[in-house]
């Protein structure tokens, strides 16, 4: 196993030099998924929300908070990011919503902490702006599902 890189031969933490770094193409795609009551899901796809496009806003939301990641995740480097999207599909057959984001950019280091914060928060949005209907929603399966570029090439998850 390889030491963790946020830790020095001291034992403390630190944000990783990224300085010698070759500047490549970097990708990283993560999902997230919220399970929901029928009703709740047919009220989303429907547009019928009291508090507008939810989908809509869970979108701004994971891209925004992609370009903030390092405010949120201690150590992480602020990056200038290419390209966020994120998408949001309804899938009624399991009263879910799956959010797939993909961060892009040319740099030092990794966009993996951006794509899984997108998708986390466009994740929270949903709950947040449906919990007065369905407190019981479930937010699940946050995973990097791909990353290419830098020193560790490319890494996809097992289907």
């Amino acid at each position: 196993m390889s030491r963790l890189t946020h830790i020095d031969e001291n034992g403390h933490a630190n944000m990783v030099d990224v300085s010698e770094k070759s500047v490549t193409t970097r990708e990283a795609v993560a999902q997230a998924v919220v399970t929901m009551l029928p009703e709740t899901l047919q009220m989303i796809t429907a547009g019928e929300h009291k508090k507008g496009d939810v989908l809509a806003v869970a979108r701004i939301a994971g891209i925004q908070a992609a370009k903030r990641c390092s405010d949120l995740i201690p150590l992480c480097h602020p990056l200038m990011l290419s390209k966020v999207t994120v998408e949001l599909e309804p899938r009624e057959e399991s009263n879910t919503v799956l959010i797939t984001a993909t961060c892009k950019l040319a740099g030092q280091t990794g966009v993996e902490m951006e794509a899984l914060t997108a998708a986390s928060v466009a994740g929270l949005t949903i709950y947040d702006m449906c919990k007065a209907v369905d407190k019981g929603m479930i937010i699940s399966d946050v995973k990097l599902l791909e990353k290419k570029g830098g020193k560790s090439g490319h890494y996809k998850v097992d289907a």
